[in-house]
């Protein structure tokens, strides 16, 4: 067993944003108990000694902690590197000037659509200017710039528009990733999941820009799982590179694997070492021994774990079962379903979403 390299240190689950697609729990309330800075700040220093290299301050909407520049601050004191992922409102040309100073390293600015009514849209709230302008003061103060947008069925068809604004933002990476069917966006999963032939148009276009990009901007591009014949190796194996921990403390593996039927692990209650090591949350689904067939015998078991025992339980109610999205799993038919539902001639043109609940206080 490897020591991790990544630590995912949500915040928060507070957020200005009412995004449809968001993979936070539904359950929000569970997590209003907050770690304290001092909480953090030993979390941060048993990551350090656990071998962690990198920490991505996340959320929620991680600018809603009023003592984000101390986090960062510690975080940088102890050789980490930073990345703080952010809807950037909040980011205040003070507040990035004191993130700048604290050691912060690097900026990752989501954005929902690439013009202003539709990102407004989506998110909620109008917040399409001024995440632009966040992204100038990012380039500004001298920070790498990454652009998020989460793609799905209402603002696939227009990725260039994405890619023209991160183009124009000077931004170094893009990041173009599908929609995951978690939280509320399993709720919405009807809604969201695109067409084969939105797929088909949206990579025609990525590969143009990926060409025309390539000595400046790196673009990467993650088609749904749901159309993929095998499911990809989810945070490269349960419990072998990352960790993640969320608002009030909790230790997963991933930051999805809340919703699993597994004992809880909590940094108030247990070291991150041991937790790492020990807690049946990190070492159920560790390695390969768990597996059923057809993993078991399957050449692809060290390529892609079995896929996502999150991904497997949403959809049959079984952690332990071969993630659906494999063409070989005997619940592929589940996956199957909705895509023939996504690709039908009589889905509705625009069928309601539920919108996250808007949360910015405790």
């Amino acid at each position: 067993m490897d020591s991790p390299f990544g630590l995912l240190a949500e915040l928060t689950y507070r957020c200005p944003l009412g995004c449809a697609y968001c993979s936070n729990p539904l359950n929000m309330a569970d997590y209003s108990d907050e770690l304290t800075t001092g909480e953090w700040r030993r979390v941060l220093g048993e990551a350090a000694e656990l071998g962690i290299l990198q920490c991505h301050l996340s959320g929620g909407e991680p600018l809603l902690r009023r003592d984000l520049v101390e986090i960062v601050a510690d975080a940088h004191d102890l050789g980490l590197y930073t990345n703080l992922v952010t809807s950037a409102l909040g980011l205040s040309r003070p507040r990035a000037e004191q993130l700048r100073t604290a050691g912060l390293d690097h900026v990752q600015i989501s954005i929902q659509a690439g013009d202003p009514v539709a990102s407004d849209r989506i998110a909620g709230t109008p917040s399409f200017h001024r995440k632009i302008e966040a992204m100038g003061l990012v380039k500004e103060l001298g920070w790498p710039l990454t652009v998020n947008v989460v793609l799905h069925r209402y603002n696939i068809d227009r990725v260039a528009d994405v890619l023209a604004l991160a183009e124009e933002a000077g931004a170094d990476r893009v990041e173009l990733a599908s929609t995951q069917y978690y939280g509320w966006a399993w709720r919405n999963r009807d809604a969201l999941l695109p067409s084969r032939a939105q797929l088909e148009a949206a990579e025609a276009v990525v590969r143009a820009a990926r060409e025309r990009l390539r000595d400046r901007t790196e673009v990467i591009y993650v088609i749904p799982d749901y159309y993929s014949r095998f499911p990809k190796p989810c945070m490269g194996g349960w419990a072998s590179r990352q960790l993640t921990v969320t608002p009030n403390g909790d230790v997963l593996p991933c930051p999805a694997a809340q919703s699993l039927p597994l004992p809880r692990a909590s940094v108030r209650e247990d070291s991150l070492e041991r937790i790492w090591a020990e807690a049946p949350v990190m070492t159920a689904f560790r390695g390969t021994d768990w597996m059923p067939e057809p993993c078991r015998s399957c050449a692809r078991r060290e390529l892609d774990f079995g896929g996502c025992r999150c991904q497997a339980f949403q959809l049959t109610g079984d952690a332990a079962r071969t993630d659906p999205v494999c063409q070989y799993s005997p619940d592929h038919d589940l996956v199957d379903r909705a895509v023939e539902a996504a690709n039908a001639a009589s889905r509705p043109a625009g069928p309601p979403l539920i919108p996250r609940p808007h949360r910015v206080r405790r």
